[in-house]
């Protein structure tokens, strides 16, 4: 015992030494190993066991021990990247909760700004009046709304890039602003930007409060100040892009986590698009009739302010619906007709929605019409039952037809009535053809309608019978199991009778 620690004692690394350079260069390799672990380590205390180990055992020893507690770090990393899943589920529940409310937030300060709009013009008349402040007052409000709107608006993208980091797993939040959403963004903000400001330029140029809006005075001196007072103000409705992402987030599609689940099994976006169809899907009377009283009422008012700086005839409110619904039914009857570019414009866009809502509405009215699957089957089961009854009639009139042709030739009766009888002949012929051809396109149209169904019952009496059949086989191989255990128990028995009798056999020989 003692020669052998002895001999494994005076192996040097300047000997033969082989076994000892394998197992120094496996520890070396560990303790790099573990050295690399040990920098990604998440406490200090793991990286002081590994030096206190690595002068224990003096930095050339061939039995190199992993120590327990780098196991313990892996499992607390582990551990904290499963927390730190938990955490991003979180911060993601808390993200869209935050991006519903500001949505929520921005279109509510949309909304105020074209309220406040559309009462400072109204207001013109009536209370706007020289040497009075309430059009500076109402035009500061509309540009605080602006504000609050714009402000909303940029903390909703904020909201979104941190949600597109914490989807993509903490990456730079540079990434995320592409030259798309760099351009979104700054297109949003210039649409919602843009409010009527003709009131700052007035107490400007004069200095007091004796002046009158551009709006209220049609024969205002500035006439490019009042059109570009009108412009901002019918601009001001682009505004109302808000409503379809109100409408995406605030949706029970993206809410349900069913439909989110089976949708990202189908690869399916939960865009507004797929949204808008499922309301025309669920309530289309409901949805179109909504789009069409709002669309309405906003041309018309969009047509009067249009129209109010050349009085005529289309700068009332009554004359504007008027126009409006006849453009919009693209009916023209041309008893009254805007006389402003931005009434023209006005009416052609009514014009082209109109178009666009007939076909919709048509579609609509269709998809009511048009019957369900069950009532398919009753409608074309009695058209089949009708059809058979005048195949069978068809061919009665056929059989009578051709008897009576051939009583006239047996009788050898007159040239008239022989004609005659060839003549129903042959039309009895053409019905029956009719008919049957007609029985066919039916039977054709039946069979293409069930042929899924059809085809889904075959495939289920075709699995029914393969289950049925796989019963049986192992049915059958069980017992056959049993019949050869029955039959090996048998054996063996047998083999110890022949053994029994045989010794007894030789007992008496012997």
């Amino acid at each position: 015992m003692s020669g052998d620690q002895e001999g494994t004692g005076s192996r040097s690394p300047g000997g033969d030494g082989r076994p000892q350079k394998g197992r120094l260069g496996c520890a070396h390799l560990e303790m790099e190993m573990t050295k690399r672990a040990c920098t990604h380590a998440d406490s200090a205390a793991d990286c002081r066991n590994y030096d206190g180990l690595v002068h224990r055992n003096g930095g050339d020893s061939p039995e190199v021990s992993v120590p327990v507690s780098l196991h313990s770090a892996a499992g607390k990393r582990a551990a904290q990247m499963e927390g730190d899943d938990l955490y991003r589920l979180r911060d993601r529940k808390f993200l869209l909760e935050d991006k519903k409310r500001l949505c929520a937030l921005a279109l509510g300060a949309a909304l105020l700004g074209i309220l406040l709009m559309i009462l400072h013009t109204e207001m013109c008349p009536f209370f706007y009046k020289p040497g009075t402040n309430i059009a500076l007052i109402v035009n500061c409000s509309i540009s605080l709304s602006t504000g609050c709107l714009l402000v909303f608006i940029i903390a909703f993208h904020y909201k979104d890039i941190r949600l597109f980091i914490i989807d993509q797993n903490q990456v730079d939040w540079r990434i995320a602003m592409t030259s798309h959403r760099v351009f979104v963004i700054t297109l949003e903000l210039l649409a919602c930007a843009i409010h009527p400001v003709g009131t700052y330029w007035e107490v400007g140029l004069h200095g007091n409060s004796s002046f009158s809006p551009p709006l209220c005075d049609s024969n205002h001196r500035n006439t490019a100040l009042a059109d570009l007072e009108l412009l901002l103000s019918v601009l001001m409705f682009l505004r109302l892009y808000l409503v379809h992402r109100a409408v995406l987030l605030h949706s029970k599609v993206l809410l349900s986590a069913s439909y989110r689940s089976i949708g990202s099994l189908n690869n399916i976006n939960f865009t507004f698009r797929f949204v808008l169809k499922v309301l025309m899907n669920k309530y289309p009377a409901r949805t179109l009739l909504v789009f069409i009283l709002l669309f309405w009422l906003t041309a018309s008012w969009m047509l009067t302010l249009c129209e109010r700086q050349t009085p005529g005839s289309t700068d009332h409110m009554e004359t504007a619906l008027w126009l409006i619904a006849i453009t919009f039914l693209t009916v023209g009857y041309g008893d009254v007709a805007p006389n402003t570019r931005c009434g023209k414009s006005v009416c052609l866009f009514t014009g082209v929605m109109g178009v666009a809502c007939t076909a919709m509405l048509v579609a609509v009215v269709t998809k009511k019409l048009a019957l369900n699957k069950g009532e398919k089957h009753v409608h074309f089961f009695m058209l089949d039952i009708q059809i058979s009854k005048g195949i069978r009639h068809a061919a009665a009139n056929v059989l009578r037809e051709c008897w009576l042709l051939h009583r006239a030739n047996l009788t050898k009766g007159t040239r008239g009535a022989h004609r005659r009888h060839q003549r129903c002949l042959l039309e009895a012929i053409r019905v029956f053809r009719h008919l049957r051809l007609k029985q066919r396109k039916l039977r054709d149209y039946v069979s293409e309608m069930v042929d899924l169904p059809k085809m889904q019952m075959i495939m289920c009496d075709l699995s029914a019978n393969w289950n049925n059949s796989y019963r049986e086989l192992e049915q059958r191989i069980l017992s056959m199991e049993q019949k050869l255990e029955e039959l090996s128990r048998c054996f063996q028995e047998t083999s110890k009778l022949l053994s029994q009798v045989l010794r007894h056999r030789n007992q008496e020989i012997r």
